[in-house]
């Protein structure tokens, strides 16, 4: 479906809603639709206490350990995780271990959990397997990284190595696919594993999924009423842990993914590699994103991190002489000013990049011109959760659960520090000027009263 015909139908959606108000608020995947991490339709408070219940919602406890960020379809947040009877390790900050967690041997319940987005309340839970992991994690890794997707009548998650699951909204399952064993790692170190994280996307009837990993990647399209496998490309690059994202642009739509030696788009429909663009950081995980026109890359570790505007129209193999070069369809680049962990977001007219130290750059959306490159925090915590926005202020969170409240107005400034209470890895989701973090053992739903 192309975005004219799609904007066509929410339009008439949207019209025949405007009687009972609103059309419904989603944030149906990672970092919400189209991977934005952007809801401008309400501010969100730029201040909150939990302990005094300023501005606080809802809170409600979480089992398990799991990274998957909350999604959101209507009146229900829905998310992942998974529980063992033992309290699972996780070691948070900055620090270059690469040898992953090696006692967790206890069978896991994979589960699914719905919510009352207005009270908080469980809804439902329903197990999707019991099984001990197939693959190990890293110490700052989970069980349960990948979030979940939804288009309003199904959700898909991956359980990393223990396979793709679909489930209706009441949470019965309807179909699975076992997709491998997915050992995500340091390729320099094979035994190094730390645990898959890509999210699936579904569009237009099609889930997609990313499944770099140590041997067998691939990247492929599933039909969302019984898994039917729709395409399926095979991939040569190092593990990553960067999601999909649909780019719908000049009367095409493409699958774009990052990588180290294969970021590239292929075509939605048959899977087709449409362009390749080799060299960047050696560790990719930051997901796509698409805004003025331009997919934002980046990626981080090596001699490399850098920040890359892409034409969508870009075919072939589009790898520049250097990795900060600009071409035809490289319009702007830097080699060494990208993002590690979290994925950029692009807000007014800038796009805004945030290193796992808490450095924030600031960049002009289409020349690529820095406005800014400023410390959030001075404290030496780590920053993996990626940002969201309001369209008027950046909500970025530590791992130590310090949210630091930036304006989007190309001018650097912390507007307000606010504390979880626990770490965070997670990303939130917004919806209606409603933040919903997931920290280490709950969900706090942050908004106006």
């Amino acid at each position: 479906m192309t975005r004219t015909k799609q904007g066509a139908i929410l339009s008439i959606l949207a019209i025949s809603l405007a009687v009972a108000g609103e059309p419904e608020p989603q944030w149906p995947q990672y970092r919400g639709i189209d991977a934005s991490g952007v809801d401008n339709r309400r501010p969100a408070p730029v201040s909150w206490n939990i302990e005094t219940k300023q501005n606080i919602r809802w809170t409600n406890g979480i089992p398990g350990l799991a990274h998957s960020s909350p999604i959101i379809w209507g009146d229900r947040l829905y998310v992942t995780t998974a529980v063992t009877t033992k309290t699972a390790e996780l070691k948070v900050g900055l620090y270059g271990e690469i040898k992953p967690v090696e006692d967790e041997r206890d069978p896991h319940h994979w589960n699914l959990l719905a919510f009352d987005r207005a009270s908080g309340k469980v809804i439902w839970e329903t197990n999707a397997l019991t099984s001990v992991p197939r693959v190990k994690r890293h110490t700052k890794s989970s069980p349960c990284n990948s979030t979940p997707a939804t288009d309003g009548k199904h959700i898909v998650a991956i359980f990393g190595s223990e396979g793709l699951f679909c489930f209706d909204l009441t949470g019965k399952l309807l179909w699975k696919k076992d997709l491998g064993p997915m050992d995500s790692g340091y390729y320099a170190v094979p035994s190094a594993q730390w645990g898959f994280a890509s999210s699936p996307v579904i569009h237009d009837g099609k889930v997609i999924v990313l499944c770099d990993v140590q041997k067998g990647s691939f990247v492929a399209a599933y039909d969302v009423a019984d898994g039917k496998e729709l395409w399926r490309t095979d991939r040569r690059d190092v593990p990553t842990w960067s999601s999909p994202t649909v780019v719908e642009a000049d009367g095409t739509v493409q699958i774009v993914v990052n990588g180290w030696h294969y970021s590239g788009g292929y075509d939605f429909l048959t899977g087709t590699n449409l362009w390749r663009l080799d060299g960047g950081g050696d560790i990719p995980v930051p997901t796509p994103i698409f805004a003025h026109g331009l997919i934002y890359l980046t990626s981080a570790h090596g001699k490399f991190r850098p920040m890359r505007a892409i034409l969508p129209s870009a075919r072939g193999d589009i790898t520049p002489d250097e990795v900060g070069d600009n071409t035809k369809v490289i319009p702007w680049a830097h080699a060494r000013q990208g993002n590690y962990m979290q994925t950029p977001i692009a807000v007014g007219d800038s796009v805004y990049g945030c290193l796992d130290i808490g450095l924030l750059t600031c960049f002009d959306a289409t020349t690529g011109k820095i406005r800014y490159s400023e410390r959030l925090s001075t404290t030496g915590e780590g920053f993996t959760s990626s940002p969201v926005s309001d369209g008027k202020n950046l909500f970025f969170a530590s791992e130590l659960g310090n949210v630091y409240v930036v304006p989007a107005t190309g001018t650097f400034s912390v507007i307000t520090t606010n504390r979880l209470e626990e770490t965070c890895m997670a990303t939130p989701a917004l919806v209606d000027g409603t933040l919903y973090y997931r920290t280490r053992s709950k969900i706090v739903a942050i908004g106006a009263k």
